[in-house]
């Protein structure tokens, strides 16, 4: 018997956090986080970071675990993810897995294997000189069927894939192998009710951010750890930077903040809608 969990996933702003907490709650199950900038500590307003009030009492995982600097990959993720998982079944109670990273909950939870090649820092340095699209262009030609999997991806990811292929000097779809899934996972998605509904909340949610000290935060972040590359592709300090480098005023700087948000939960939405065995509002 593969152990039992229980996945809620969806896009960013659509209530998985709380739907995730009342559920462990319910259950006797604890947490652990599939979202791909809470491991950061620090990264709290922007990364809409549950505040412990909000945990009420429920103990999350991979939550506040590294420093910014450090490029916390998938392969760190599924290790550390599976040791939280064994851990809370070691207690008698149910893991909840929660979080909207998709490439994090596929490689834990579903059959893709991630290729075993080590990471090389001066190709990287090189590939991350040149603009997304240019990347992008290079991995169509090396890789069709690689460029589909990941051309709605963000640029570290596409990094990643031109980085698996040269290395190995084949497509980067042809390393990445299948397994046999490891858990028995019970996929779950707060119900949606339209796209207008959804947009409106993440409008609402970048104005409390705002409110809460958006700009403060980005401010104490820089001063400490300068412009690293964690820190300014992530989405909400990407855009209050821009503001604060004089390239657009505060009100552009939110509009950009809201749409590129949306546009996530756009590309989030049909990552998670490919997903057979996935069931709306339980």
């Amino acid at each position: 018997m593969k152990p039992k969990v229980i996945a809620i996933v969806g896009p960013t702003a659509s209530g998985k956090t709380k739907m995730a907490i009342d559920l462990a709650k319910e259950i006797n199950g604890e947490i652990v986080s599939a979202d791909s900038r809470l491991v950061y500590k620090g990264f709290d307003i922007a990364a809409a970071k549950p505040t412990p009030e909000e945990r009420e009492g429920i103990p999350h995982y991979l939550i506040d675990i590294v420093e910014p600097e450090y490029d916390y990959s998938v392969a760190d993720y599924y290790y550390d993810a599976k040791k939280a998982i064994n851990e809370i079944i070691s207690k008698g109670k149910t893991p909840v897995i929660a979080g909207g990273t998709g490439l994090y909950l596929r490689v834990l939870l579903e059959t893709y294997d991630l290729p075993r090649v080590e990471a090389n820092p001066k190709l990287r340095a090189e590939l991350d000189l040149r603009d997304k699209e240019d990347l992008l262009e290079e991995l169509k030609k090396l890789d069709p069927k690689g460029y589909e999997t990941v051309k709605d991806a963000n640029k570290r990811r596409i990094v990643r894939a031109l980085e698996v292929t040269k290395t190995l000097g084949k497509p980067f779809s042809e390393a990445s192998g299948q397994k046999e899934p490891e858990f028995d996972v019970d996929w779950r998605m707060p119900e949606i009710p339209s796209r207008e509904w959804l947009y409106e909340r993440i409008n609402k949610r970048v104005d409390m951010m705002v409110e809460h000290g958006l700009i403060e935060e980005t401010k104490g972040l820089l001063k400490k750890h300068g412009r690293i590359k964690n820190f300014v592709c992530t989405i909400g300090y990407q855009e209050v930077l821009a503001y604060l480098d004089g390239l657009c005023s505060f009100e552009e700087a939110t509009d950009k903040l809201k749409q590129h948000t949306r546009n996530y939960a756009k590309r989030q939405l049909t990552w998670f809608r490919r997903n057979p065995n996935l069931t709306v509002n339980c």
